[in-house]
């Protein structure tokens, strides 16, 4: 794509010119280099394999009898149509701000939903007491042709009188499920909910949930609540070096209210201070500093900032430094190379977080509205999964440059790195929180290591002056060889997968508010 900007873009040298010659590459030549990339050895493959079943099974037999939320999500997951109902409802609820709008979005999920499908398929009384619930309240909101009969007249009485009440029941029952998934509303309540799992050897690196700056205002409050937060976190640090202490990850457009390529020059102006006090910050504090991933369009200005901060010398020999990398992104590949250059010419190691992507719904549709030829992104879920692996490769052969972070929720390729690790010990597993329990165990003497978590984010609602607070990586100490991962899931094409409004990793409305606006700190478990 060619941008018309008041100033040209400076030469690109080879690497960075590559990244971007492979934005939107045609998809059968870009599978053909992953391919490549990731080809395993026919013993390695079987051995991972076996690994990942015996990881499967190993949950799915540990899952058996257990209540509660874990049990709950389970039972209702998005595969589901009433688990994707509950989710909408959960990511809306907190941000309708008036009773009607409220009762009309309850009356809208759970009144059409087919809740007497789930009963008694549990064994969790929670979960069918819950189901039992959400089914009388659905047949007393919902919506029958009018008839005049008095049982008629009651029953529509009934629902009009316990709208209230079902109402504060409904709010009450999505905040404790979004509590599955957020750490708190301040840094001070996710940390002291961190504090118990850290005694087991659980680590988090923490993300604040909001939206993206929309006014300097926006940005000059974020930066704030950020900057606050680090010095919190490191707080907690005791003493531990920078890679066993939790962290922070950052969202560089809640930083700047322009945050989008064609105003390159002031970003690469105004941007780089703000990012290097809070980097300074983060050092200081003995705490990780990550730029997270954003939307595709955002990656090349990440990278012009990027670069003058692992190049900084405020910032030498720290090696807390870090960026996400987005392996369903055509241009994760080259984007390592770039950045164990970088590496090299910085002197440091870089702490990589690979991800497979949360906005594929938004990149797919953003590509069709404009017309494009081609897609930023994989197309299939396939291969996202073998970009992953190409990518763990790649960053586990380039040795010290880079401290891989690998943040799944599937078995195999949790298999996968564990075995092409080898006897490697310097790189860790993160999950988010609330997610991945089951496969990473409860305390880090079981299964695998984990490290601290990527990002995604619920939706919880915050104002900016209270911001929410995500802490979610959990983490053990060495990598242990005797174990595996989580289950895949079913592959998605453009095809058989039709475009959403709404996906649970892109929740940022673009007309709320700043009254409204959520600035809420996630917790990623490792």
């Amino acid at each position: 794509m060619d941008f018309v900007l008041p100033t040209p873009l400076p030469p690109a040298p080879p690497l960075r010119a590559a990244i971007r010659d492979s934005c939107r590459i045609d998809e059968t030549e870009a599978v053909g280099r992953i391919l490549a990339a990731a080809e395993i050895p026919p013993k390695m493959r079987d051995r991972i394999a076996e690994r990942a079943r015996i990881l499967v099974a190993t949950v799915r037999r540990e899952r058996i009898g257990k209540g509660g939320i874990d049990a709950f999500l389970h039972e209702y997951a998005l595969s589901s149509p009433e688990g994707v109902a509950l989710l909408c409802l959960a990511e809306a609820l907190l941000r309708v701000p008036d009773a009607e709008t409220v009762d009309r979005l309850i009356r809208d999920k759970i009144g059409e939903a087919h809740w007497e499908s789930h009963l008694g398929r549990s064994e969790s009384i929670f979960v069918n007491a819950s189901t039992w619930a959400l089914m009388l309240t659905g047949r007393l909101l919902h919506a029958e042709p009018a008839d005049h009969t008095w049982r008629d007249v009651l029953r529509r009485f009934a629902a009009r009188s316990g709208e209230p009440v079902v109402r504060q029941a409904v709010t009450a029952a999505m905040r404790i499920l979004g509590r599955q998934f957020v750490m708190g509303r301040t840094i001070e309540e996710a940390l002291e909910r961190a504090r118990e799992p850290e005694r087991h050897g659980y680590r988090y690196s923490y993300d604040m949930l909001g939206e993206a700056a929309r006014t300097a205002h926006d940005a000059a409050r974020y930066f704030a609540a950020y900057d606050q937060a680090i010095a919190a976190i490191g707080r907690s640090v005791a003493g531990r070096k920078a890679a066993e202490a939790p962290g922070i990850s950052i969202k560089v457009s809640a930083l700047h209210p322009r945050y989008e390529m064609a105003q390159r020059d002031r970003l690469v102006a105004e941007l780089p201070p703000r990012l290097l006090e809070l980097a300074r910050h983060a050092r200081q504090a003995g705490i990780g500093f990550t730029i997270d991933a954003e939307e595709a369009d955002r990656l090349d200005p990440s990278l012009d900032l990027f670069e003058p901060l692992a190049l900084a010398p405020d910032l030498a020999g720290w090696d807390g430094l870090g960026l996400a990398v987005q392996a369903y992104q055509k241009r994760a590949l080259p984007l390592i190379d770039w950045l164990a250059d970088l590496a090299r010419r910085g002197g440091r190691k870089l702490t990589i977080r690979l991800v497979k992507g949360a906005y594929w719904d938004s990149e797919i549709k953003r590509a069709q509205e404009r017309g494009f030829d081609g897609y930023p992104v994989y197309t299939r879920k396939v291969a996202t999964d073998v970009s992953y692996l190409a990518c763990a490769r790649r960053l586990l052969d380039y040795g010290t440059a880079f401290y891989p972070q690998f943040a799944t929720h599937n078995a195999h390729t949790v298999a996968s790195v564990l075995e092409m690790a080898g006897n490697r010990r310097d790189y860790e597993f993160q999950r988010l929180h609330g997610m991945g329990e089951a496969l990473y165990g409860r305390s880090p003497g079981r299964s695998i290591s984990i490290g601290r978590a990527g990002s995604m984010r619920p939706s919880a609602a915050m104002k900016i002056s209270s911001p929410t607070w995500c802490g979610g990586c959990w983490r053990t100490a060495p990598i242990r060889r005797s174990s595996t991962a989580l289950s895949t899931t079913s592959s998605r094409s453009i095809k058989s997968s039709p475009i959403r409004s709404l996906a649970f990793h892109s929740c940022r409305p673009r007309h709320t508010p700043a009254s409204r606006r959520p600035a809420t700190f996630i917790s990623r478990s490792g």
